[in-house]
């Protein structure tokens, strides 16, 4: 029997809706820039990220083609991240600790898929930051967990939480090309180490790469951004679908900072120009725009 492009969108539409493994973790690729691998010096700080991912289209399993019809989405959150510097130095570096509650909403339009919700994501916690710091570089490692707080509803894709836990690893150097700094160079990783969802499939790992090249002009910064995502394995389970996706975006940044006030101000907005599905029903394409606040207190 031949399958119509409405028949194909409804069947994948309701794949979706019955929960399917995603190959997504739970962090968000795009909310750091420039200088994103330099720790700041000892101190207690609040970042603030608000990200709107405007989705475009949603690309086929194991495809680069999008799904039929018109499918849309939006991703609004503002991540809440809380950072900790001590004054004591471990393999030579600062030590640190840091917490994350992200809280968002989520709509997506998918063949006969209308579905939102909102609320508080899961959190994650962080007892090991490290920066280190030299005359032209800056360097960070760090690791923490995502929790498994936040509710979920198991086949609902705009539930606030993932519905499993994850072990991320953070590792990422920033090189100044001159010695003033004004030019610099950075490249930040993520690894995530995905546990078990209620259905018994564990997704596959997950790779995230954030670089930037920007130039400062004195009372702001210019630059370059991007970002991508691979999953390096497939998903574990007797649910599981094969099928590893990935995702590249480029962008750009100005960062503004506002003396009287003691704080940084940033500004990006990134494009992904390439996007293959993996083992969801639908992956998202899109447009993601990022403002954050940076506050020492």
């Amino acid at each position: 029997m031949k399958t119509t492009p409405i028949a194909m969108a409804v069947a994948l539409a309701a794949a979706l809706a019955a929960g399917a493994a995603q190959a997504e973790g739970h962090y968000v690729t795009g909310v750091e820039g420039l200088q994103g691998s330099s720790v700041p010096p000892a101190g207690n700080y609040y970042l603030g990220y608000l990200v709107n991912y405007d989705i475009q289209s949603f690309r086929q399993p194991g495809s680069d083609k999008d799904l039929p019809g018109s499918n849309t989405g939006q991703v609004t959150a503002l991540a809440n991240r809380f950072v900790h510097i001590t004054d004591t130095k471990l393999f030579g570096a600062d030590y640190g600790f840091e917490t994350i509650i992200p809280v968002l909403r989520t709509s997506v339009k998918v063949g006969p898929l209308d579905a939102s919700d909102s609320g508080v994501g899961d959190v994650y916690v962080g007892p090991l930051v490290l920066g280190w710091h030299g005359q032209q570089w800056d360097a960070v490692a760090a690791a923490g967990m995502w929790l498994d707080t936040a509710s979920n509803t198991l086949g609902d894709p705009t539930s606030p939480g993932k519905g499993y836990k994850s072990t991320m690893l953070t590792g990422g150097v920033t090189y100044y090309f001159d010695q003033p700094k004004s030019v610099s160079g950075s490249a930040l990783f993520r690894y995530e180490y995905n546990g078990k969802k209620d259905n018994g499939v564990r997704p596959g790992d997950q790779l995230s790469l954030e670089w930037g090249v920007g130039k400062n002009y004195g009372a702001y910064s210019l630059g370059v951004v991007g970002y991508s995502q691979w999953q390096l394995s497939d998903d574990k389970g007797d649910k599981a679908v094969a099928g590893k996706a990935e995702r590249h975006a480029l962008g750009a940044e100005v960062v503004y900072p506002v003396a009287s006030a003691g704080l940084f101000l940033k500004g990006a907005a990134y494009k992904e120009f390439s996007v293959h599905g993996g083992s969801a029903p639908a992956e998202p394409k899109g447009n993601l725009f990022r403002l954050s606040l940076v506050k020492p207190f």
